[in-house]
């Protein structure tokens, strides 16, 4: 019987990371988490036992230490590496630049060095729509042109992606995924969003608010060239986005290259404003919000939404769930969190 393969996930402990871990072990792959804990919580970690019935192996470690990192690629052999420690709030990064570019782009260089050392060649690397910039036309492909970032953040993962390109001289296989908005939470209510203090992503404080820990609800801008004025995202929820990463390791173990670069589009290929966000999330909930408008946020770009046929094609994967249900498990999780009363 051959020896399952076994998967490192950096930022495992995460809000991606958390769920692909469980997806991951759900297809029968061993894994190894490897987290500092700097934006998630060991609450996670639980949340994955619960789910998986067992108990995934758990480094907390900083990807930008070689040597801590090189100690746990010793003490596993590893097939292959799904890297996602990195900051990756948008607003955050403009006040924040230099965290941004430390933080992202040494962490992949270093991860780099520690897998060519140990003779590990494959890596799915978590990227951005954001690598976009304010795009010209909607829905992207992975062929819309790269235009100059509107944030630090988008910026570090242009430089991630031409860093993992350059290093197909090392043998390195990789798969960039770049991702829409993701939200939602696992549908057992067990493991979901858990941001650090003030949340930077939308549906976090949606459902913050609604528990009463935020006050009130304040959209970024509402006088975009969107219906409603607010601003147009492909949300997927993040089991699906989970999903796309076992299809991804699928992908890489089939390609008969020794080396390369590969690029997909992760979204539903639908666009949906923000503020239809919040009223779906008032009417699938039966939730009242209390919101208002405020001035546009640095960084933020107007639209955009995936084309993700060629993911459908290639990693034979498609999203499962919808809005409403993205929605509802969102609030599960808060709910179960935050111990409030069905």
């Amino acid at each position: 019987m051959s020896k399952k393969p076994t998967i490192a996930v950096t930022g495992g402990a995460g809000f991606i990371g958390s769920h692909t871990v469980v997806q991951l072990v759900e297809a029968g792959y061993e894994v190894v988490i490897i987290d500092n804990l700097s934006r998630s919580d060991r609450t996670m970690l639980d949340g994955i036992s619960r789910i998986t019935k067992t108990t995934v192996p758990f480094y907390e470690v900083d990807c930008t230490d070689p040597k801590a990192l090189d100690k746990v690629f010793l003490e596993n052999s590893f097939d292959a590496v799904i890297h996602f420690a990195a900051y990756k709030a948008v607003g955050e990064s403009v006040s924040m630049p230099l965290d941004y570019y430390e933080n992202n782009i040494l962490s992949l260089t270093t991860l780099l060095r520690v897998m060519n050392k140990h003779a590990v060649r494959s890596l799915i690397f978590s990227s951005s729509c954001t690598v976009y910039g304010e795009p010209d036309m909607v829905p992207v492909t992975e062929q819309s042109p790269i235009k100059l970032a509107n944030s630090p953040y988008g910026a570090t993962k242009q430089m991630c992606e031409r860093i993992l390109e350059d290093a197909k001289v090392y043998g390195i296989q990789a798969v960039s995924l770049r991702y829409f908005n993701p939200i939602g939470a696992h549908p057992s209510g067990l493991l979901g969003e858990l941001p650090i203090g003030v949340p930077n992503n939308l549906v976090p404080f949606i459902t913050q608010s609604a528990a009463g820990v935020r006050g009130s609800l304040t959209i970024f801008g509402n006088d975009y060239q969107t219906p409603d004025g607010t601003c147009i995202r492909d949300y997927i929820h993040v089991v699906d986005l989970a999903d796309a990463h076992v299809r991804a390791f699928d992908f890489i173990r089939q390609q008969e290259e020794a080396s390369g670069f590969h690029v997909f589009n992760v979204g539903t290929g639908r666009g949906v404003t923000v503020l239809e966000v919040v009223k779906e999330f008032e009417e699938v909930n039966k939730v009242k919000l209390n919101y208002s408008f405020g001035p546009k946020r640095p960084g933020d770009i107007e639209k955009v939404f995936a084309d993700p046929s060629k993911a459908f094609k290639s990693l034979m994967w498609r999203p499962k769930f919808s809005m409403k249900e993205a929605l509802q498990h969102a609030w599960q999780w808060e709910k179960n969190f935050r111990k409030i009363e069905q």
